[in-house]
């Protein structure tokens, strides 16, 4: 399988996920699948909470999941959502760059297509905890 066909694959798992949002505040429904090192993937989708402040992106807990699972290299995160055009937001960025530097970002941009983006063009010059070791 090649890199576009895997994308397109790990996209359409992203997009099933989504179905599983739980977003009653925002009708803002998004999925995420991270696509490991390892070849394994794992997969997440935005929970909400009435406290907005307790609310968790789709990235994040495909990333968390991820880790739990025992995968610290991330390859690409596809990320879905039926209005498209949706990247992460500046904390997920930070998340995503904290397990890759060169990872690529996959968003859907309409119907049957989709865009690819490295999460260094995202967020470039990102915190690092390598700044803090002198």
């Amino acid at each position: 399988m090649n890199k576009k066909q895997a994308y397109k694959q790990l996209l359409e798992f992203a997009k099933q996920t989504a179905g599983n949002s739980y977003s009653p505040y925002s009708k803002f429904a998004v999925g995420a699948a991270v696509l490991c090192e390892n070849n394994k993937v794992f997969c997440g989708t935005n929970v909400e909470n009435a406290s907005y402040g307790l609310s968790m992106c789709a990235e994040r807990v495909a990333v968390f999941t991820a880790v739990a699972n025992g995968c610290k290299k991330i390859k690409a995160i596809a990320i879905y959502s039926e209005k498209g055009n949706v990247t992460p937001c500046g904390a997920c960025r930070q998340v995503l760059s904290e397990f890759s530097k060169t990872a690529d970002v996959v968003y859907n941009t309409g119907k049957n297509s989709f865009k690819t983006v490295k999460i260094s063009s995202l967020l470039p010059k990102s915190f690092s905890g390598k700044t803090l070791k002198k």
